[in-house]
């Protein structure tokens, strides 16, 4: 272990030192002189300026050296890292990276360790985050590729169960992974993971590899698990690019100072890095060469190229162009050939020409003028349409509401948003309507609503109530940004929420990322916070009509948000009307509603009561297996409440978590939710109120259960965020699960 560490300072050691020797060469000569007797190859590779060999042939960090090898050839090096070829027009490098390695000895059960370390800090060089990859090949292998400079750490794992398991071309975690690296990264080392098990692949994959490389030269092999082919390839070397760019401003700071700004051809152009700091040169459009020399760029002579300079006619060549006329005595089209004699047509020839060209005229004249027709027809129904669906009234309501982000949209610009509303752009179909995917045209992504019907009655008031719901502003619930009136069913633009539903993760990720009680009651708390500030704070009063798992979306740091969709009501002062709006879901639908018609806030609540079993119990609303009772969640839970029976309904990863005491109160207050009597039911603040003693209750175990304790034993403030999470994330995928775990519970 001590060889090991010795072996790893020394050899960062040496190359930090060997690094800062450009820093020692002098600059002073212009680029005119430096070329001066430079070579400018090595072997067979090309060096061209900025780039040198020798005393005065380089621009500051730019030298190279030029050794011979032991097979008499010479190749170009940075140091210890050979050069394969440098492009001026890419402002690219390729050179060979050395692989790491990891090999597992069965005689001593122990593994050895070759790790490889590049740095490139305070260079003109920088790992290109377009054409490397991070490579890891073997089985059972877990290999991180670290930048201790950025605190930046990524990697991937590669398994296999057997030889046969990888496929030849797949690089997907079969024997091979890959994983992408950031842009300006300088700084480069590897680590195997020394904990992951080799005792079951070792007999037939006991080494592994690990190397940053180029993207397109890889072409995964199966041999390269089993056998040496990899690591022998090249001396344990495989092809990576890097960017290369002029210090470290801008173009617009480097030419405020004439005497060290590079681009000193007359015809050359600067441009920005795309890869960290500095810039590079180019030749002009028509000109080829160098642009860091004197007069480094030339016209090019496109009448000599004609493959990529086409010209069938006459070539006449100019400084960064060229001209290309047809013969004396032609006209037409000299690029592609076809030029024509202007000799005179016949007079029959012209009168044909002639009516030929009237007649396309008079063609071309009436498919305008019907165009224009169907326009100015589409255009009426659209109006007509805004007009029935309260699209004036919107509009005053928005105007007079200045700084109003409310917007009304046109059908064009959502078709844009959604490519025509194309099956790839579907986030999700139901009873309702499709919800699409869209990108506005500021880069907004959104999800767009396309409803399959609307109420008849109440069309002209569409608008107002568009507008009363757009000013609803909720942490918790979905932010209705615009709608689109001038089509015959109204379509609803939202805030897009990017993880997905509730629904999708309790019962269809489940199995995958384990989810903690804690997460669970804060998923609860937020979707009941934003259903009591529907109730009692939005003005007028809410009722959302279809509260259910699949309406309670999930943001990147999942934190819940219920979902409109166009289902929330809102609550009419005339009683009556009250039954004609619900359109609820089955399994979750009050069944008071059912029998009195009369859906009411409690009717909510309810449903949240049939949310809420989801949570703790890991199952569907509805299945279809069994008697009626267990065919619906709600029925089961009641009997098994009613029998004592509790933990048969449960999900075990709530049970296993422990705090019964905790389970029984969770599960009372849904009971209380799914009361038949809607008058006996909780209101959904006084829901709020309990799950948040409850959290309490979790965050501070020494608390006393008695939920009347609780207030005055924490006083009112609390960290709503239930567990506190401190430590480093990084962007691996190994920790993918535990991470995702812990940001759920601590709602970062």
């Amino acid at each position: 272990m001590e060889a090991k560490l010795v072996h790893r300072l020394f050899q960062l050691l040496s190359i930090t030192l060997l690094l800062l020797l450009p820093h020692l060469t002098g600059a002073a000569a212009s680029a005119a002189s430096l070329r001066g007797g430079c070579p400018e190859k090595c072997g067979d590779v090309d060096i061209p300026y900025p780039f040198g060999i020798g005393p005065n042939c380089s621009m500051e960090g730019f030298a190279l050296t030029c050794h011979m090898t032991d097979a008499g050839v010479r190749k170009p090096y940075f140091f210890n890292v050979e050069i394969i070829n440098i492009s001026l027009q890419l402002g690219q490098a390729r050179m060979l990276n050395h692989i790491s390695q990891q090999c597992y000895h069965a005689s001593n059960r122990s593994s050895t360790y070759n790790d490889w370390i590049l740095n490139l800090d305070n260079t003109p060089y920088r790992f290109s985050d377009v054409h490397n990859m991070f490579t890891v090949i073997g089985c059972n292998t877990l290999a991180y590729i670290l930048s201790f400079r950025t605190n930046y750490q990524s990697g991937c794992v590669s398994m296999c169960q057997n030889e046969l398991s990888p496929v030849n071309g797949s690089c997907s975690g079969i024997g091979c992974c890959q994983t992408s690296i950031p842009k300006n990264l300088t700084y480069y080392k590897v680590s195997f993971d020394e904990n992951f098990n080799n005792l079951q692949v070792w007999n037939f994959s006991p080494c592994s590899y690990a190397v940053l490389l180029e993207a397109d030269w890889f072409r995964f092999r199966t041999s390269y698990v089993t056998t040496y082919q990899f690591w022998n390839y090249s001396n344990s070397r495989v092809p990576m690019v890097v960017d290369w760019a002029i210090g470290n401003e801008t173009c617009k700071a480097a030419k405020l100072n004439k005497t060290s700004y590079a681009c000193i051809s007359a015809n050359s152009e600067c441009f920005d890095s795309s890869n960290g700091p500095g810039y590079l040169c180019y030749c002009l459009s028509g000109y080829q060469g160098n642009p860091y020399l004197l007069d480094g760029c030339k016209d090019i002579d496109e009448c000599v190229d004609k493959d990529q300079y086409p010209c069938q006619g006459i070539c006449q060549n100019t400084n960064g162009s060229y001209n290309c006329s047809c013969p004396p005595g032609t006209h037409g089209n000299p690029f592609a050939g076809t030029c024509t004699s202007n000799q005179k047509l016949p007079l029959a020839a012209k009168a044909i020409l002639g009516t030929s060209s009237s007649i396309a005229f008079l063609s071309l004249c009436s498919m305008c003028i019907y165009m224009i027709y169907e326009r100015r027809k589409f255009a009426k129904v659209r109006e007509r349409y805004f007009k029935e669906h309260g699209g004036w009234i919107l509009m005053e309501e928005i105007k007079e509401k200045q700084g109003h982000a409310f917007k009304i949209f046109t059908i064009k610009e959502l078709e844009k948003a959604t490519n025509k509303f194309g099956n790839n752009q579907v986030l999700g179909r139901g009873g309702h309507g499709t919800v699409y995917k869209g990108v506005l045209e500021d880069g907004c992504i959104v999800a767009i609503k396309k409803p399959k019907f609307i109420n008849e009655t109440s069309k002209n008031e569409f608008g107002k109530e568009m507008f009363i719901l757009s000013q609803i502003n909720h942490k918790n619930i979905v932010k209705l940004l615009g709608c689109c009136l001038e089509v015959e069913v109204p379509i609803l633009v939202y805030e897009f929420v990017p993880n997905g539903t509730l629904f999708h993760f309790v019962h269809e990720n489940k199995n995958i990322y384990p989810i903690s009680l804690g997460a669970r009651l804060k998923i609860a708390y937020e979707s009941a916070d934003a259903l009591a500030y529907l109730h009692s704070s939005a003005s007028p009063p809410i009722i959302h009509g279809d509260v259910k798992s699949s309406n309670i979306l999930l943001d990147e740091n999942y934190m819940a948000k219920v979902s409109d969709f166009g289902a929330s009501k809102l609550v009419p002062k005339d009683e009556d009307q009250i039954a004609t709006l619900v359109q609820g879901t089955y399994g979750y639908l009050d069944p008071e509603y059912l029998q009195t018609c009369q859906l009411t806030d409690k009717s909510d609540v309810y449903s949240f009561g049939v949310v809420l079993l989801e949570l703790l119990t890991g199952k569907k609303a509805v299945y279809f297996k069994g008697s009626e009772e267990e065919r619906s969640l709600a029925a089961s839970f009641m009997l098994a409440m009613k029998e004592n029976r509790l933990l048969d309904v449960l999900d075990n990863q709530v049970k296993n978590e422990g705090d019964m005491e905790l389970i029984q109160e969770i599960s009372e207050l849904a009971r209380q939710c799914l009361d038949v009597k809607g008058e006996e039911r909780p209101t959904m603040k006084e829901v709020v109120e309990e799950l948040g003693k409850l959290r309490k209750v979790m965050q501070h175990p020494w608390v006393p259960h008695n939920t009347e304790e609780v207030e005055s034993l924490l006083g009112e403030s609390s960290n709503d965020h239930g567990i506190n999470y401190h430590g480093t994330e990084t962007t691996t995928c190994y920790n993918s699960e535990k991470r995702l775990a812990s940001n759920i519970e601590s709602g970062r």
